[in-house]
C-alpha cells in the first residue's frame, strides 16, 4: 500500500462526515437529541464518539502522551458538534497527506481508554479510523430515520468513487 491510497481514504472519511454534517443541520433540536436504542443513546452521542475517536487518534498519531476523549466533557451545540467534526476530519487528511510514505509500516505504541498498551503499524491504524467512522455513519443513518429524518443518502466507499 502506497500514501496515495491513505490520502484518499481520508478524502472519502471527509466527504463522507461532511454529507452526514449537512443532515445533521437540517434536523431538530429534539431529533438530535431523542434518545434511541443503539450503540450511543442519540444522535449526538453517536457524533460525538465519531468525533472523540477522530480526535484522540489524531493525537495518538501526534505522539502526545495527554490523549483527551471528548466524549465524557464535551458539551457543545449541535452546531459546534458539526464544526469541530468538520474541523477534526479536515485535520486527519492533513495529517495523513503530511504524513511520510516510508513510515506507513513504522509502528506505533498507544494506551486505549482501558488502559491496554498496543502497537500497530500507522497504515492499519488510519484505515481503522475510516472503517469505525464508516461503522458508525451506518448507524447514524439508521438513528436519523428513526428520529423521521429520511433525506439521507449513501455514503459508501464506491459512491465517494463514482463522484
Amino acid at each position: 500500500m502506497d500514501k496515495n491510497y491513505f490520502i484518499e481514504l481520508a478524502d472519502y472519511n471527509l466527504w463522507a462526515n461532511t454529507i452526514v454534517c449537512n443532515w445533521l443541520e437540517q434536523i431538530t433540536e429534539e431529533q438530535w437529541s431523542r434518545e434511541i436504542v443503539s450503540s450511543f443513546s442519540s444522535v449526538q452521542q453517536t457524533v460525538l464518539h465519531i468525533i472523540s475517536a477522530e480526535y484522540a487518534w489524531l493525537e495518538r498519531f501526534k505522539r502526545n502522551p495527554e490523549i483527551v476523549w471528548l466524549q465524557p466533557s464535551f458539551k457543545g451545540t449541535k452546531d459546534e458538534h458539526i464544526t469541530l467534526w468538520k474541523q477534526t476530519s479536515q485535520e486527519l487528511k492533513k495529517f495523513i497527506s503530511e504524513f511520510e510514505e516510508n513510515q506507513l509500516s513504522v509502528k506505533l505504541e498507544f494506551t486505549r481508554l482501558n488502559g491496554d498498551v498496543y502497537t500497530m503499524p500507522f497504515y492499519q491504524l488510519f484505515a481503522h479510523v475510516v472503517n469505525h467512522a464508516a461503522y458508525h455513519r451506518g448507524q447514524l443513518v439508521t438513528m436519523l430515520r428513526q428520529t423521521g429524518f429520511t433525506n439521507v443518502q449513501s455514503t459508501d466507499l464506491l459512491g465517494y468513487y463514482r463522484n
